[in-house]
C-alpha cells in the first residue's frame, strides 16, 4: 500500500496551505521558494487538486475513481465531489473529534475502532451516508489515548451537519453536507477544469 512520507509543514508550505486545516497547531516560520511568483492556468488548477488529495489523503487513482462518480452524478460535479470526499469515514471520524488528524482517524479506522451502526469498518474510505450511526468499539472507549484525543479536541467545532455526543463516542451523521458546510479552502471548479480538459 503507498503511504504519503511528505512532511506535512513542508507541504502545507509548497501548496500555500494553513496547518490548521488538517488538524496541526505547528505553523512554519520559512516562505515557499515559490512564492510571488506568477502561475499558470494549469500550475493553479493542478495545485487545487492537489491540495484536495493532500487534505483528505487520497491518492491519485483513487481521487480520479471520485470524479468520475461525481461526473455521473446529477448536480454540480465540484460539489459532488467535494461532498463524496467529506463523506469518507476517517473524515467523519476527524471532524467528530475523535481524531487530531485525518491521518490519525485513518489509524483509528484501520486498527476496527470504529463501529458503523454496530458493525466494525476498518476501510478508511467508506462512504458515510445519512443518518449512520458511528460510534467507537467499546475496548477503544477504555482506552487513555481516546480521553487524550478528546481533551485536545474538545474545543474543535463540529459541522451542523453532525451529531457528537463526546463523552459517549457517538456521533450521528444529520445529512450528507452541502458545499456550503466544507470549511476545506479548495476551488472544486479549478479540479473540474484540470480533469475535462
Amino acid at each position: 500500500m503507498a503511504v504519503n512520507r511528505t512532511p506535512v509543514l513542508k507541504r502545507c508550505r509548497s501548496l500555500d496551505l494553513d496547518p490548521t486545516f488538517l488538524g496541526y497547531d505547528k505553523k512554519s516560520k520559512r516562505k515557499s521558494a515559490r512564492a510571488g511568483k506568477k502561475m499558470s492556468e494549469y500550475g493553479l488548477q493542478l495545485r487545487e487538486k492537489q491540495k484536495a488529495k493532500f487534505i483528505y489523503g487520497v491518492l491519485e487513482k483513487p481521487f480520479r475513481n471520485y470524479y468520475e462518480r461525481a461526473d455521473r452524478m446529477n448536480g454540480m460535479t465540484g460539489e459532488n465531489l467535494m461532498t463524496m470526499l467529506e463523506s469518507r469515514l476517517d473524515n467523519v471520524v476527524f471532524r467528530m473529534g475523535f481524531a487530531r488528524t485525518r491521518r490519525e482517524a485513518r489509524q483509528v479506522v484501520g486498527h476496527k475502532h470504529v463501529l458503523v451502526n454496530g458493525k466494525c469498518i476498518n476501510i478508511p474510505s467508506y462512504h458515510i451516508k445519512a443518518g449512520d450511526v458511528i460510534t467507537l468499539s467499546d475496548k477503544a472507549k477504555e482506552l487513555q489515548r481516546y480521553k487524550n484525543i478528546i481533551e485536545v479536541t474538545g474545543g474543535r467545532i463540529v459541522p451542523e451537519w453532525i451529531d457528537v455526543d463526546q463523552d459517549n463516542f457517538k456521533g450521528t451523521v444529520k445529512n450528507l453536507p452541502t458545499r456550503e458546510m466544507i470549511d476545506v479552502p479548495v476551488n472544486e471548479m479549478l479540479i473540474v477544469e484540470l480533469y475535462s480538459k
